[in-house]
């Protein structure tokens, strides 16, 4: 679920202003998983514009504290949400780790780095969410360490229904800031794509891993 309407169509068209979601149903980008995708999404491109990044800090922290209190603990989630995560962690006043896909193969060999004490509560923090798979991955450990997740907050999310399922599946309270329909929307308001075009990116959520120009 998205925080609000007004704030999600906000949210999506800074992202686009900036240059952090790419779209480009003609000529589609090609995902690390193999999938052709018209749209592209890099958060981490806000980190390079004050403002931005100021609006989420701000928006996240105050979606954290209404949706789950204000933690002990905020996680981010390697790499991507590493910074805002901070910056989150920074505005509420309170510790951060950050959880690696996986554990050190050297040193301390840790998947959680920072100090994490038994039974505290953690909202963990995600840039972007698509099939679910990183962020489980990170809860998962944070669990193992004795943790007491809360929830998760991002900054966007794709909506695809098998991130919604997992999701529901580990009973989990997720928030993001913005997602697809509130892009979509945006994005024709702006004129930034054609109602043909709109056709195009609609047609790649139903079926993204099949999904051709």
């Amino acid at each position: 679920m998205i925080l609000n309407k007004d704030t999600a169509k906000k949210t999506a068209e800074l992202l686009l202003q900036i240059k952090a979601i790419k779209l480009s149903p003609n000529n589609p980008f090609t995902w690390a998983s193999g999938w052709k995708s018209p749209i592209y999404c890099d958060n981490r491109v806000t980190l390079s514009y004050p403002s931005v990044r100021n609006f989420l800090k701000e928006k996240i922290a105050r979606l954290v504290e209404e949706k789950h209190g204000k933690p002990d603990v905020i996680a981010g989630v390697a790499t991507g949400a590493i910074a805002i995560g901070v910056l989150v962690a920074q505005e509420l006043g309170v510790p951060f780790v950050y959880v690696r896909p996986e554990p050190k193969k050297h040193g301390r060999k840790n998947q959680i780095e920072g100090f994490l004490e038994s039974g505290q509560n953690v909202v963990v923090i995600e840039d972007l969410i698509s099939t679910g798979k990183s962020s489980m991955n990170a809860i998962k450990a944070l669990k193992e360490a004795d943790a007491t997740v809360k929830g998760m907050v991002a900054i966007f999310s794709y909506g695809f229904s098998i991130a919604q399922e997992t999701f529901d599946a580990h009973n989990l309270d997720f928030t993001t800031l913005s997602n697809y329909d509130a892009l979509l929307e945006q994005a024709l308001d702006s004129n930034y794509v054609t109602e043909k075009e709109l056709e195009t990116l609609e047609a790649w959520r139903v079926n993204p891993s099949e999904w051709n120009q």
